[in-house]
Order: C-alpha cells, then structure tokens, then sequence
C-alpha cells in the first residue's frame, strides 16, 4: 500500500487557493516497529557538505538530527502522564491516522510563511515544521517521496532558499520529488526546479516575465493636504523616510536598489540555468519573449509536461503499482507534522543547542496592532537569551533573525544580552529572509554569523522624525495651544507648528548620536576599523553574498549550517547528534485568537488611537528598513496599490 503527502506553499489569495501539505507513503508500520528501529543518519544522506567557512574552520561535512522543544505539539492532556508517554500517544495516534484514508479537511485561511514554529491553533504555514517534515520523510521507511503543489508564496528569498535546500538534502534519501505548479512566477518556478519533475496545468498561470522594485511617495500627497514630515536619517542610502519628505527616488536609494535587484535576478538565472542544463544567456531570451503559453513551456524544456491534478495522481499510482480503482493514500503537512522524530529514530543527541527565534519589527513592548509571530518583544528575547546564559544545559546558542528592524533602543538592549551570551559559550546568528537595521544590530552581537546568498543585511543607520500639521489644521479649522515649561519640551508635543531652529538642531545631533553609537558598535562587533565600517554603513542594505564580501557577514547557508558552526566552536563532534531546544513558544494560542477577534471587534476605538499613535515618531530613534524595499522584494507585489502605499508608509515609521 502507497500513501502520500502533499505540500502546498502559502498563497497570496488563500480564500481561493487552500494550503496543505502530501506526501507519498509506502506500506504503513507500527508505532512499536517504528519505536524499535533506529536508523543512521548516514544510511540514506550521504554526507551533506558545506561550502568553506572562513580561515578559522576548516572545509568540512556535517552530520546532524535535531529535535524541537517537547513542548512545542504538547496537548497538555494530563500532568499526570510522562512526556514519552504524550509522544506515544501523540505519535502513536499520528501513525494509525497513516494508515488509513485521509479525507480533505476543507479550504483553511493560511498567512505567509512564519520562521515561527505554529501551535495547533496558528494559521499560516511554518517554516522550521516544513523542514522538519522534509527531514523526517527522508528517514521514514513509509515515505516513497514528495508530491509537492506550489502556490505563489509570500516569503522572501532567504525562506525559499531554506526551503530548497531541504529539498536537495531529501533528494540524496534516493526517493523521489516531484512538483505541480498552477500558478508560477519567478520564485515557485526557482523552487519548482529543484525537483526531478514539473508538472503545470493546461490552464496554468506562468508570468516568468521577469523582477521589479516599486517605490511609492507621499511627499506630494502631505504638501497637498498640509502635512510637513520633518524627518532626520541618517546615512545616505537609509531611504526610509524618503517616502513621506520625497516626491522621487534618491540616486543613491537607486543604486541600492539596482544592485539588489541584479542580485536577485542573476542568482535567479544562475539557479535555473543550471537546474535545466541551460545557458544563463538562453534563459534569459526565454524570458525576454514575453511567454505566457504552457505548452511553450513543455516545448523548451522548462516543465516537464502538461497534466491536471488527477492525471498527476493516475501516474503516481502507477508509478507505486497501486491499482487504477484504489485510491492513492496522503497524509497532510499538520498531521505529518505531529509524527515526533523519536519514533524514526530521530532522536537528538545529549549536546543542547538553544534556538531563540526573532521574527518581525522590534518593539519594546507589544501593541495592539501586532500578532505575537510579527514583533520582536525585546523584554520576552532579553528573559530567553538570559535564561540560556544561567543554564549549563546548553552548550551553544543560535540566534534566528528574520528583522526590518525597529526601535533603536530596544535593539541596542539586545545587543547586550546576546553579546554577555556569546562571552560564555558560541552564539552563531542565522539570518533569514531580512536581517536588517535593528535585525542586524542584534546578529552583529553573535560571534558567527551566517546568512542566505540574498538575505537582506545591514542598513547600518537610523530615522526619527516628527509632523508638521499647521497647515492641515489651518485647512479644516482646528487650533492646539501648548502651555509648557523647558526649552525642548515642546519638541515632540508641538505639532502644530514647526521646529525651532534649536529644536531642529537638537533633533539633528540625537540621530546623529544614534547613529554613531550604532555604526562604533558594528565596527566593535565585526572587529573593523570604524572608518571600514562607515564605508558599508550610511543605512545601504547588501544581498547576503555581498555583505559576506565586505565582512558584515562570516559564512553563506542556512540553519544546517548555524548548526554544524555551533557544533564545531562548542567542540560537539561533527558525527555526534545534538538536540536543538526550541525557546519560542508556538503563536499564536487559541486565547489568543480569541483576544484578536475581541479587539476587531469592541476595540475599534483603541485600534485607532493606536494607529494614530503609530503614525507619529514620538517612539523614539528608528534602526529600521526601509518599507517599500522591505514590501517589493520580500513578497508582496500582488497587494493592490492603494494597500501597499498604506503598508509602505507604516513600515517605515
């Protein structure tokens, strides 16, 4: 009997595309036979080999197994039961469900794909569980392969680089994967080539037309209506702000964009190129013509040929020697994701390595507005890393940063803590998709750290800024009179007036100051001069493989790698297996989900007064991304325009 799993990728629409994930199973086993075989690592991957560190390590491979948190799928039945006992029971569960039919579940409303581990309650697809899978299935002796679906995904290019290259580790099991694409651009198809096989849809979707970057301003818009954003960046291509003062681009947020943009675009044909056995040049013509059939597709080798769904499914079961009237058994992403790594042998080691995700904007305390998987809460990071720090337990750290940035201060606080970590056992940071502004000032606290070739690094610099709204105030009648006493205590209080010419003064010298502190603190941590530092600074923001040139940057890869790092500074033998202890908690739970819909729906009113306040840079110095970039290259070119303008602006405050 053959059974299989399928993967669906997120989808910008979901309401219209659902998400899940199948694969293909062979005959099912037992929870005690499962319980009783332990297979090596070695036996199915060969080696996985990473390319070489830096002058300090030397080129070698790495062979490693993790395990999450036994915490993270806990259902918390009965306090009364071990935790092996729930892992029994829970796997047990997991395994008799595959080896019956699974029945769809219905259409279920996914958000982009979260470096957050997801509880049972989260929407949304989650990356470290998608990896996971992929690591198991390669090991499970019930997997025959991968039936991957791909919808549009709304991730950046550092998540679609993690994932692809699980899927090149899983192909070296010697089983098979195969993907189905319906709808593609440049990053399903960059995804889809790493499979043996392509399969598309007569009336597929394929707009391979090539990449963009779009800036909006609203610099005209506020002088239209009397707004007078007085904005203080410092650093020359620390471009956010631009789009409330400016009405065009800067040359040199240009240049910045252009080179990330060619970063992308040739890594994007390099990938292809070679995936088909393709010249660089003859994919590029290719996608200079403007294609948009299936069939020319078919014809030149970019897919491997034209099927729907169920004729895909036919072949497979063929392929498997299951009859044409029995069904093709799957078993769903979730439900596989709840199989614990223990029952296949998986098992971590006795080394402990700590995980400590941070994923979003940076914050000193949490808002309203914002869900516990999209703000980093420095306080909740700072009680994590300390925790590590006190523990004997764990004999390396990895910090995880998928960051834009944000509060300044709340960064610096962090920076603290992980550099006190990193002075009594390894830190390694592993940057995802952006690892910029205020993400990069905590990953520069590390002693290593390791990013994808196009991960978003740097912008070394700061943004404050406060309103002018005399003139829309004149314009609609309303009059504020402030009573203060302080030279400067009407700095931020006065918006209906502009600032002295001491104030600006002021106002100029604290970014300054900011800045500066942030720029000498790169240069200590990366052990630059800070005169080289400045040079990288100025706020520009590098592809990963770029920033590694320069030195904000130590080696190219993702978590595996973090990990074979952190074994070989902890001195953990690189054959030895270690446990990675997850120190985030899923998000979010279901009193959670309950909170958010009583927020949408009684607080209207705090909601708003929020989001005024949002709208204002009253919070203090920025160390953030610039919005528009963070928008356009990380995954959301399908938002209308009038929604990305909005998205634009409050990214960038």
């Amino acid at each position: 009997m053959s059974k299989l799993l399928r993967f669906r990728t997120a989808h910008s629409t979901p309401k219209i595309h659902p998400r899940t994930v199948n694969s293909i199973l062979s005959k099912p086993l037992s929870i005690p036979s499962l319980s009783k075989c332990y297979y090596s690592p070695i036996s199915l991957f060969p080696s996985i080999s990473f390319s070489t560190l830096q002058s300090h390590l030397h080129r070698q491979s790495f062979s490693f197994s993790y395990s999450f948190s036994t915490r993270a799928f806990d259902d918390s039945s009965s306090s009364t039961e071990t935790q092996k006992e729930k892992d029994e029971k829970l796997g047990s569960q997991s395994v008799e469900k595959l080896g019956t039919e699974v029945y769809p579940s219905g259409e279920v409303e996914y958000e982009k794909i979260s470096d957050q581990l997801k509880s049972r309650f989260s929407l949304g697809l989650s990356l470290p569980q998608i990896c996971e899978n992929f690591v198991k299935a390669a090991y499970d002796p019930r997997i025959s392969g991968i039936y991957l679906h791909i919808e549009p995904l709304n991730c950046g290019w550092g998540k679609v680089e993690e994932i692809r290259r699980h899927i090149l580790n899983f192909k070296k099991s010697g089983k098979f994967i195969i993907a189905y694409i319906p709808a593609c651009e440049e990053k399903e198809f960059y995804l889809a080539c790493t499979c043996e096989e392509i399969y598309a849809p007569p009336s597929a979707y394929f707009s391979l037309y090539g990449l963009t970057v779009q800036a909006s301003f609203l610099g005209g818009v506020f002088e239209k209506i009397g707004i007078e954003p007085q904005v203080q960046r410092i650093g020359k291509y620390k471009s956010a702000g631009d789009q409330l003062t400016r009405k065009t681009m800067s040359e040199e947020n240009c240049e910045m964009l252009t080179s990330l943009l060619d970063n992308i675009y040739g890594n994007w044909l390099d990938v292809v190129s070679s995936s088909k056995g393709k010249k660089r040049e003859d994919v590029e013509n290719f996608i200079n013509e403007g294609v948009y059939k299936v069939e020319k597709l078919k014809e030149e080798g970019f897919i491997t040929n034209i099927h729907y769904d169920d004729e895909v499914i036919s072949m497979l079961k063929e392929r498997l020697g299951v009859q044409k009237d029995k069904k093709l058994h799957m078993v769903d992403y979730r439900k596989y994701s709840k199989v614990r790594k223990w029952t296949l042998g998986l098992a971590g080691g006795r080394d402990l390595i700590a995980v400590i995700r941070a994923s979003g904007s940076i914050s000193r305390v949490q808002s309203p507005l914002s869900t516990p998987s999209s703000v980093i809460i420095a306080e909740q990071v700072i009680e994590k890393i300390r925790s590590v720090r006190e523990s004997k337990r764990y004999k390396a750290a990895i910090i995880r940063i998928d960051s834009p940035g944000g509060d300044a201060l709340a960064s610096d606080l962090m920076w603290r803590e992980i550099r006190l970590l990193a002075a009594s056992k390894p830190v390694i940071a592993s940057m995802s998709d952006v690892a910029a502004s205020g993400g990069y000032y905590m990953a520069m606290a590390a002693q290593t750290i390791v990013a994808e070739n196009l991960t978003l690094t740097g912008s070394i610099g700061v943004v404050t800024g406060k309103f002018n709204l005399g003139k829309l105030y004149e314009k609609i009648g309303f009059n504020k009179e402030v009573i203060s006493r302080g030279r400067y205590a009407e700095l931020f209080a006065a918006e209906q007036r502009p600032l002295r010419p001491d104030e600006a003064e002021l106002f100029a010298k604290s970014a300054q100051n900011a800045y500066e502190q942030f720029r000498d603190k790169a240069a200590f941590s990366r052990s630059m001069p800070v005169e080289k530092m400045e040079e990288v600074a100025q706020g520009r923001v590098w592809a990963g493989k770029d920033a590694a040139s320069w030195g904000l940057v130590d080696a190219i890869g993702g978590l595996s790698r973090a990990i074979a790092i952190a074994k070989h500074k902890a001195n953990i033998p690189r054959d030895r297996q270690v446990t990675l202890v997850e120190l985030s908690r899923p998000s979010p739970t279901l009193p959670e989900l309950l909170s958010d819909i009583g927020n949408s729906i009684v607080g209207v009113d705090r909601t708003l007064k929020e989001l005024l306040q949002e709208l204002t840079f009253s919070d203090g110095i920025q160390a953030r991304m610039d919005g528009i970039m963070f928008q356009r290259l990380e995954g959301f070119s399908n938002a209308t325009p009038l929604f990305s303008l909005i998205k634009d602006y409050l990214s960038s405050l």
